[in-house]
């Protein structure tokens, strides 16, 4: 029994030493968002505080897991103003919940670098599965450190109100959130 427990034990450490860890390069990265005012006009924020990582052992990410994390008190969507509203308890309650993350549950190739990534965003205190379109910019080396490197396309739309978030009519400031990223991974 006991020899069976050790071998057990190896072959996890020895799957789990397959995986490698990527992490986000914050200067050629991006986490933001697009609404539409009054119905008429796109307004874009991001967040200037944020991290990400990627797990995975296999060359083409189709096992990896995805995990995104920004510091809400970071938002810009260069206005002072709405910058410090969006911080209130009624938006996104930077002093209550400083952070939302999300964590990838499933990765699901579709075709050539096309994926489909679902997971669980936490914003405001409420968990819900979302799933965003992903695409694979491609791969290379950085000339610098000589390590591998890869790019990546997040988007889709989340509702505002799902989360809690804004109070305000779907006139004002509308319900579906385009939600966008983009990230340069290095691998560690």
């Amino acid at each position: 029994m006991k020899k069976i427990v050790i071998l057990l034990s190896c072959l996890v450490v020895s799957v789990a030493s397959y995986a490698q860890q990527w992490k986000v390069d914050k200067a050629h990265s991006k986490v933001g968002f697009t609404v539409t005012h009054l119905m008429l006009s796109e307004v874009d924020g991001n967040f200037k505080n944020f991290d990400a990582t990627i797990t995975s052992s296999k060359d083409d990410f189709t096992d990896a897991v995805f995990e995104i994390s920004a510091d809400i008190s970071s938002v810009s969507t260069d206005n002072e103003m709405r910058d410090g509203h969006l911080k209130k308890a009624d938006m996104f309650d930077a002093e209550k919940f400083p952070k939302f993350t999300f964590k990838s549950t499933s990765i699901t190739k579709l075709d050539g670098k096309k994926y489909k990534l679902a997971g669980n965003l936490t914003l405001k205190g409420v968990t819900k599965p979302v799933t965003f379109d992903l695409t694979l910019n491609g791969v290379g080396k950085n000339m610098r450190t000589q390590k591998p490197i890869a790019g990546f396309k997040l988007s889709g739309t989340i509702k505002r109100t799902d989360f809690g978030v804004g109070g305000m009519p779907d006139a004002v400031v509308s319900e579906e959130v385009e939600v966008r990223a983009v990230g340069e991974f290095g691998k560690e």
